[in-house]
């Protein structure tokens, strides 16, 4: 029977003639002896346990770490990752700006280059206008004819038809000022 140790403070052990029972102390011996070897064994069992969580909890806390250093290293890759997209982006947008603003100038030049040649167009054919305002009113010289030569020649050369007269426009909306024409309003 094992003995705890308050049963072992009031254990009482027969006496005899010139002291204790020497067969109920053997026993009683033997008894704490093996309650001690099983106490002794249980310590181990549970030192060796012990041992054994705690080199678990020691790895456990390794891998805690690992994944705590994982996590805010790749909370620091996002972020790093998110700030190089967003100047990126504004790289790509202020590009885009310059390429809008460099087309822009490019078809305001077009337009003034445009603008420009249609003005000297516009002046050539006011001044050509002109001319031909001035010759319709010139007077009109009467030109003899040349007399008729007598056919002597056989096939007659055929003579160029005369070319049926263009009416002259009449602009009525340009008139006539410094340096060119204008338009009538």
């Amino acid at each position: 029977m094992p003995y705890t140790p308050v049963e072992l403070r009031h254990v009482r052990v027969g006496r005899r003639l010139l002291g204790y029972d020497r067969a109920a102390v053997k026993e009683l011996l033997a008894e704490i002896a093996d309650n001690f070897e099983t106490v002794w064994r249980e310590r181990h069992e549970l030192a060796d346990h012990l041992e054994s969580l705690e080199a678990e909890m020691a790895q456990l806390r390794e891998r805690e770490s690992a994944l705590t250093q994982t996590l805010v290293a790749a909370e620091q890759a996002a972020t790093h990752v998110k700030e190089q997209a967003k100047r990126e982006a504004e790289v790509i947008v202020t590009e885009a700006h310059n390429e809008a603003r460099s087309v822009t100038r490019a078809a305001l030049g077009e337009r003034q280059r445009l603008h420009a040649e249609a003005r000297r167009i516009e002046g050539l054919l006011r001044a050509a206008l002109g001319m031909i305002e001035e010759r319709e009113s010139e007077p009109t010289v009467a030109v003899p004819e040349p007399a008729a030569e007598p056919q002597a020649e056989w096939p007659a050369p055929q003579a160029a038809a005369p070319e049926p007269a263009e009416p002259e426009p009449q602009p009525s909306h340009l008139r006539k000022v410094s340096g060119g024409f204008d338009w009538a309003e």
